[in-house]
């Protein structure tokens, strides 16, 4: 999506509590605000084959984790989550016909892998949905079956710890209508299928999803004008997934040009807390899905309400130590050098920020950093330089 250059600010005047939040965006020690735990980054992971990596995820509750390349050749390989070393190299074929990416690592450790298979004499690819029930594995144990036939996934919630997961796909022939699909992927079982409203949920609409598993509730949001520059406010809603049915608020709308596309969203599974961030802004909301309330809206480090250009992109969350991760491919607080990941509780209160990123901007839309709370480590899509074929591994 466009990004413009704009001008750097940083606000002055604010007191010395402002100023102590803008400084230890890039001084965490200052204002005695020093963590009392590891932050920085850690190990580089590099695919095997040289590829390009096209997904990856990791098992919050183990040290596996899996990923797609695709360059000369195509593969899946595993990966060691302390190390990064490649454990297991698989599903070499041949990358004229042949290509995946990974939609996401599930509950049980179950990975759902895309498989993208051009038939003889074609150009447009088929899918079939490889599962790797456990990732442990090392290798293709099923399939899963949607219930509709030529679907692509675009979205799916993280979630690793209830039995249903949700994605969110389209009909690649049936005019890219939008679904929900509810499903169990370890046992290949699909126990609701919500059709979208696609003048609302296309992927024009900059569609992003979460899962609130405790109400067995998705959570949506969604800019309704295209991300127009002054339009209306971004939209937030909530699918019952046994009923299908939904209910909606507006979020924020803040600045000048007001909000735009929303960037990322991540959803507390056990509370409903959803933070996101939005394009024309440079801001993160937090939103209580419980109450169908806004809780903040916050400036990420360094920016004023106007500037598009640092706007925050994909959003972890870590549901144990109650934390949203904001990527920031562009560092407000290093004019713009560089790329950071902004840590905030889940009142909207700054906590830390962890420089030394180099997030890749030519190439396909990243996925938000992939977490082990209970180890406050994950990895992140880049390595130095903004390589593509590299994992940067982070502390928090």
């Amino acid at each position: 999506m466009s990004r413009k250059a704009r001008h750097f600010a940083l606000r002055l005047g604010a007191g010395m509590l402002a100023a102590c939040a803008v400084i230890a965006a890039t001084s965490p020690s200052w204002c005695g605000t020093a963590p009392r735990h590891k932050v920085g980054l850690g190990n580089v992971l590099t695919t095997k084959d040289g590829g390009q990596i096209y997904g990856f995820d990791i098992d919050q509750n183990g040290n596996d984790g899996v990923l797609a390349s695709a360059g000369n050749g195509v593969s899946v390989e595993t990966f060691d989550e302390t190390s990064g070393k490649i454990v297991k190299y698989f599903a070499t074929k041949d990358s004229a016909k042949n290509s995946y990416s990974v939609d996401g690592i599930f509950t049980g450790d179950a990975g759902l892998i895309t498989h993208y298979i051009v038939p003889h004499g074609q150009i447009y690819a088929r899918r079939v949905y490889d599962v790797m029930s456990p990732v442990t594995a090392n290798k293709f144990t099923g399939v899963w079956t949607p219930p509709v036939k030529d679907i692509d996934i675009e979205l799916s919630a993280e979630n690793q710890t209830a039995p249903t997961s949700v994605v969110y796909a389209i009909e690649l022939k049936n005019q890219d209508a939008p679904d929900l699909i509810v499903s169990n992927i370890a046992r290949n079982t699909v126990s609701k299928l919500i059709r979208l409203d696609a003048n609302l949920f296309s992927l024009g609409n900059g569609p992003q999803l979460g899962l609130y598993a405790a109400a067995n509730v998705a959570v949506m949001a969604e800019s309704p004008d295209y991300g127009a520059v002054g339009g209306d406010a971004p939209i937030n809603f909530l699918f019952d997934l046994t009923s299908g049915k939904s209910t909606q608020f507006n979020g924020y709308n803040n600045g000048p040009v007001h909000a735009g596309y929303v960037n990322g969203l991540a959803t507390d599974p056990t509370n409903g807390v959803t933070a996101t961030d939005t394009e024309l802004n440079a801001q993160v909301e937090f939103y209580d899905m419980a109450t169908r309330t806004g809780l903040a809206a916050v400036q990420l480090p360094c920016t004023s309400d106007a500037d598009q250009l640092y706007s925050g992109g994909p959003i972890a969350v870590d549901p144990v130590n109650k934390l949203f991760l904001v990527t920031e491919t562009y560092n407000a607080c290093n004019n713009g050098t560089g790329s950071v990941i902004v840590v905030f509780d889940e009142s909207g209160k700054y906590v830390e920020t962890i420089s030394g990123f180099d997030f890749p901007i030519d190439s396909v839309i990243s996925p938000p950093p992939a977490l082990n709370p209970n180890r406050r480590m994950g990895w992140a899509f880049g390595g130095p330089g903004g390589r593509v074929s590299q994992l940067q591994q982070f502390f928090y």
